[in-house]
């Protein structure tokens, strides 16, 4: 990382960080090395946001490393979550009646296609619906249209044997602007949010109520759900191991997240700080 970008940081207010893929290693550990620059980071006066993909249920083992405030911003932006007091503070969820239409769209287009959701109570899904996490004995209802109470703040949508790519582009023409299609990198899966629902626009709007600007932001991401976060931040930065959409985008590229990228980005930071003040 070049001089001239450690000096930009230096007025750095708030740090927004994706996890898996990005600031957590490939086996979904936050390293030592991370944690104690993140500390580092907010004992600096730097705010620490995790806007995360994962669904509330999947943050508990992280409640040490999510900041002083306790929150995250997840689903892809549609919960604003107390990691320690388990509570969904804020929710934008679907609408039932958008959800049932476009299941019945997306059962035209893909047979087979195949649901579950995520609420501010956890995970429930559809008879067909399983993956590395669910067994055949935990099906929640036969369709999704079993699955709307509470209403869900992101569907998952799977169609086996399709690749990622088709997947998702079929699925994008047949939502539309009904809501918003996302890919975070699971095999085989297309995350569906209420429409203006990303991880920009959460973070955007927790940065508003404290008064922070865009330009005062550096994100960290690695990918395509992550892409309107980084291009909202006013300094993003793609881990190396990052989407080729993400890489292509970004102001920065740093280490990859086995590297503890993210790490490395953060100690520059401060050690820039360091000078800055001596």
């Amino acid at each position: 990382m070049s001089e001239e970008v450690v000096t930009a940081l230096r007025n750095v207010r708030l740090v927004a960080t994706d996890l898996d893929g990005t600031l957590l290693g490939k086996d979904g550990v936050c390293s030592q090395r991370t944690r104690a620059v993140l500390a580092a980071v907010e004992d600096a006066g730097i705010q620490v946001v995790m806007v995360a993909a994962r669904p509330p249920r999947w943050l508990h083992g992280l409640a040490d490393v999510v900041g002083g405030h306790g929150l995250a911003l997840c689903a892809n932006g549609a919960f604003v979550y107390d990691v320690r007091s388990r509570q969904v503070l804020r929710e934008h969820c679907l609408e039932g009646a958008v959800v049932e239409r476009i299941a019945l769209d997306l059962r035209k287009a893909l047979p087979g296609i195949v649901f579950a959701v995520e609420t501010r109570i956890g995970f429930s899904r559809e008879l067909g619906y399983l993956d590395d996490y669910t067994t055949p004995s935990d099906a929640s209802a036969v369709t999704i249209e079993g699955l709307l109470d509470p209403l869900p703040g992101k569907i998952l949508a799977r169609c086996g044997g399709m690749a990622a790519d088709l997947l998702h582009a079929v699925i994008n023409d047949v939502v539309g602007d009904r809501a918003v299609v996302s890919y975070s990198g699971a095999t085989g899966l297309a995350e569906i949010s209420a429409a203006g629902v990303t991880k920009a626009a959460a973070l955007e709007d927790w940065c508003a109520n404290q008064g922070i600007d865009s330009a005062d932001v550096i994100a960290f991401g690695d990918m395509p759900n992550d892409l309107p976060m980084l291009t909202w931040a006013g300094r993003s930065f793609g881990v190396a191991n990052a989407h080729p959409d993400v890489l292509a985008m970004v102001d920065e590229v740093c280490a990859s997240n086995d590297e503890h990228g993210v790490a490395q980005v953060l100690e520059a930071l401060l050690e820039s700080r360091s000078r800055s003040t001596a």
